[in-house]
């Protein structure tokens, strides 16, 4: 089953005299939407029984609930206690996603810093595989963990690096985040067959079944000559990229990924809008 949710609150929620996420997931459910992401970026914040009592509305209103991890993780940190602290940051999330009664924890793979390109990959990918044996160990793996594909050009996270990681381990799964892509690429996402080759690179690489259970975060991103600047809104005429040819091709290939629209404070509207959009296609 597709769905499709914002990443946090928007304007309007906050305009319609709402004040605590415990609310989020019925707003969400009368506007017709089913998914919802909790962010950590700045620190994983939320108590226990905060994150149960939201978790408890997303069952009542059949809403998922999916958290990202804190920005600052960074596997290709050449110090080990500064990667220990981002294994931490990921472990963490999963332990809150739980008391969410969600098992998708989103999380941006690293940097490359003062390395090489290619030694900051090697050491992500030992990185990777490091956190795939704590997750076991922490008896974890009913859970799935997204590495996102990133948007500036100095940061670990094309479509190649991302899925090269999650063959480390089946509970990795991708989270294509396609408003990166585009701004990584400035501006390469235009026509479908543009979306079909990242869809196609995933299956081939990943298998059908996996492929078809990713995670999208979707978005228009103003960019520059170093790929990514800011968030904007689909109302943005500039920027790429657009959501109908992602759309086709999700039809096509029976896809279905949680969509979790981060648009700057309208991203409830602009995910209804995919949803809409989507589901007007035959």
């Amino acid at each position: 089953m597709i769905r499709f949710g914002p990443s946090g609150n928007g304007l309007r929620y906050y305009s319609e005299g709402f004040k605590s996420s415990v609310d989020a997931p019925q707003w969400l459910a009368k506007q017709g939407l089913n998914a919802y992401e909790y962010s950590f970026g700045r620190g994983i914040n939320i108590s226990d029984e905060k994150a149960r009592e939201i978790g408890n509305k997303g069952k009542e209103f059949d809403v998922a609930i999916s958290v990202h991890a804190p920005y600052y993780i960074n596997f290709a940190n050449p110090s080990d206690e500064m990667a220990a602290k981002s294994f931490d940051y990921v472990l963490r999330s999963c332990l809150k996603v739980r008391e969410f009664g969600g098992n998708r924890v989103v999380f941006h793979p690293a940097s490359v810093g003062k390395m090489t390109r290619k030694d900051a990959v090697e050491l992500t990918k030992k990185r990777m595989s490091r956190l795939a044996d704590l997750i076991v160990e922490n008896k974890m793996d009913d859970c799935l963990f997204c590495p996102e594909t990133m948007g500036k050009i100095n940061q670990i996270g094309d479509v190649e690096e991302v899925t090269e990681f999650c063959k480390i381990a089946d509970f990795f799964i991708p989270t294509i985040d396609f408003g990166h892509i585009n701004a990584r690429t400035y501006g390469s996402l235009k026509t479908a067959e543009d979306y079909e080759k990242i869809i196609t690179h995933l299956i081939n690489n990943l298998g059908s079944e996996r492929a078809k259970k990713i995670h999208i975060h979707f978005s228009k991103i103003e960019y520059s000559n170093g790929g990514e600047v800011r968030h904007l809104t689909f109302a943005d005429t500039v920027f790429g990229p657009e959501f109908s040819p992602l759309a086709s091709i999700m039809k096509k290939y029976k896809l279905e990924p949680i969509v979790i629209c981060e648009s700057d404070d309208t991203q409830a509207d602009d995910a209804l809008i995919m949803k809409q959009l989507y589901e007007s296609i035959d």
